[in-house]
């Protein structure tokens, strides 16, 4: 039996993990990540899937525990290559299905339903649905049966005895699992870092209702993820008890609102949502706005009305903006930017209290080690760190150190009933999407990209004679991004100088290679611009011929 993870470990995101037995595969999650500061000009990371693509006839489905982002990203994309059934809850196939009318693979993708409880055959494995707690509604664990064993995938989960909708986490049936006998345990561990347990998400509607209670002559506006259903759900339940309107606002967050009102995920009062085209019909006190942004995100509405660029809200010094979210790792310099320039125009703005985890805490990934008693614990959902602290936590609940293992993304990790171990590599990392272009920009663009960013590029032109190589026009020096060149004529004289002399010493020695020519100019003014300046700017030399 093997175990491969193919991307969602050493980072939080782009989660995708292959299960193989023989002639059948199937896939849990397939998500994408959000790039980092040095991809200049990137919009997001999907999982390289060749092993799959090698691998297409034994490939059975795709099973997706919940609906966000770093594990459903990636399916429109990875989809057109792969194309096999999905496998999910109510709600995370209605996500599912808003990307693929997106990307027009409606009519090409089966989609399945599957309720918690419930077992789905794909090959040769049984998965049934486990119903666990999470930020969004409907996320499961997955109880994979396997010819070696049972493997459960926790999927991201925490346990709410008192979740907002629905029941809370099916704790029974882990513990039948249990005691039934567990081979291998995948945990969450984002939040393995953190003592005790994560709180429900009912003491977030609790601290929204005393901010409502206190601020009553304030326009409020709450800044969420978009997904996080339930915390929607308790700001429309306090702005309905203190009789306010409710606006939507951010494309992301009016598409899953709009899927989880379909589907009976979240209770609208009658009369309570208003578009924002009614706004100018209500007083500051009368509304409240649901929006994106919490993390900063340059394009999201919350960002748009701090920097003046939102077309129907801008920010007065009356109103209270409530952040409930916690920054990603990686996010909090934007989060601070935007909150910094909300309280220069004279907001009053709210973070303390105003949200809570959707992953298990310490106490809680102990409780899933102690119902379940698994042989071999293999952490997932994390940075290296948080693998590491799951880690930990398995050796104090009595699992010996030698059946804990540290998977890398691209590890085959082979299981059999008493041993557990890598056995070899396969491809893994990360595409990279920019526009409609989809794994066209590699490592060697970003470096140019990185280049230029860093140090603006200069473009040499001179005109050749074919034949005879004489020199007819030029050089002449076009700079962007290295210096201001009204104020560097002297510098960029000089430079076509330096060229001038490059060329005129290769037509002496009847270079007719341009390549050669090319590279000596380049050398010569990179020499010449790193002495004077200390800069290294990208050169770059056209040569022209005419006849």
């Amino acid at each position: 039996m093997k175990i491969i993870p193919l991307g969602g470990l050493e980072q939080i995101g782009m989660n995708i993990t292959a299960f193989e037995y023989e002639d059948s595969i199937m896939v849990v999650d397939c998500g994408l990540s959000f790039p980092s500061d040095d991809m200049l000009g990137i919009d997001l990371v999907i999982p390289d899937v060749t092993y799959l693509e090698q691998n297409l006839d034994k490939v059975k489905g795709f099973v997706i525990t919940h609906g966000h982002e770093d594990h459903i990203g990636a399916l429109p994309y990875i989809l057109q290559k792969i194309n096999v059934p999905v496998y999910g809850t109510k709600l995370t196939i209605g996500l599912i299905e808003n990307k693929l009318k997106e990307h027009n693979l409606m009519k090409t993708t089966k989609r399945k339903v599957v309720r918690h409880g419930q077992s789905i055959n794909l090959g040769c494995f049984r998965v049934e649905f486990i119903k666990t707690n999470h930020s969004i509604a409907d996320a499961a664990a997955l109880a994979i049966f396997t010819p070696a064993g049972v493997i459960v995938h926790t999927g991201d989960f925490k346990i709410d005895y008192t979740p907002v909708f629905g029941d809370a986490a099916d704790l029974q049936r882990f513990a039948e699992l249990g005691r039934k006998g567990v081979l291998v345990l995948m945990s969450d561990s984002t939040n393995a870092v953190r003592a005790g347990f994560t709180a429900s998400e009912r003491t977030v509607g609790k601290t929204f209702d005393g901010i409502f209670a206190e601020h009553k002559g304030n326009r409020i506006i709450v800044a969420t993820f978009a997904s996080n259903v339930d915390r929607v759900q308790q700001i429309i339940n306090s702005a309905y008890k203190y009789g306010r309107k409710v606006v939507v606002e951010g494309r992301s967050m009016v598409n899953v609102i709009g899927t989880a009102s379909e589907l009976g995920y979240i209770n609208i009062p009658e009369g309570t949502l208003i578009d924002i085209e009614q706004l100018k019909n209500y007083t500051d006190e009368q509304t409240v706005l649901i929006t994106t942004g919490s993390q900063g995100e340059s394009m999201a509405a919350l960002s748009r009305m701090a920097s003046n660029l939102h077309r129907k809200v801008s920010i007065k010094p009356n109103d209270v903006v409530i952040f409930s979210s916690t920054p990603i790792p990686g996010n909090e310099k934007a989060v601070y930017k935007v909150i910094n320039e909300l309280s220069q125009k004279g907001a009053e703005v709210i973070f303390q209290d105003t949200h809570v985890s959707g992953h298990a805490c310490q106490e809680e990934i102990k409780l899933m080690y102690a119902l379940l008693h698994p042989k071999f614990a293999l952490p997932v959902h994390g940075e290296y760190r948080h693998l590491v602290a799951n880690r930990g936590l398995a050796l104090s609940m009595g699992i010996p150190k030698e059946n804990v293992l540290l998977m890398s993304s691209g590890d085959v990790v082979e299981i059999s009933p008493d041993s557990c171990r890598v056995n070899g590599h396969v491809p893994s990392g990360g595409i990279l999407v920019d526009g409609l272009g989809v794994g066209d920009v590699g490592n060697i663009v970003l470096r140019d990209r990185q280049n230029l960013a860093q140090n603006g590029i200069i473009i040499v032109v001179l005109t050749l004679e074919k034949y005879s190589n004489q020199l007819l026009a030029g050089p002449d020096i076009v700079s962007r991004g290295f210096v201001y060149v009204r104020e560097s004529e002297d510098l960029l004289d000089e430079a076509r100088r330096i060229v001038d002399d490059a060329v005129a010493d290769c037509l002496d020695r009847h270079l007719t290679d341009w390549g050669k020519i090319k590279n000596i100019i380049r050398d010569s003014l990179s020499d010449f611009l790193w002495k004077r300046m200390k800069r290294n700017p990208m050169i770059l030399p056209i040569i022209m011929e005419v006849e």
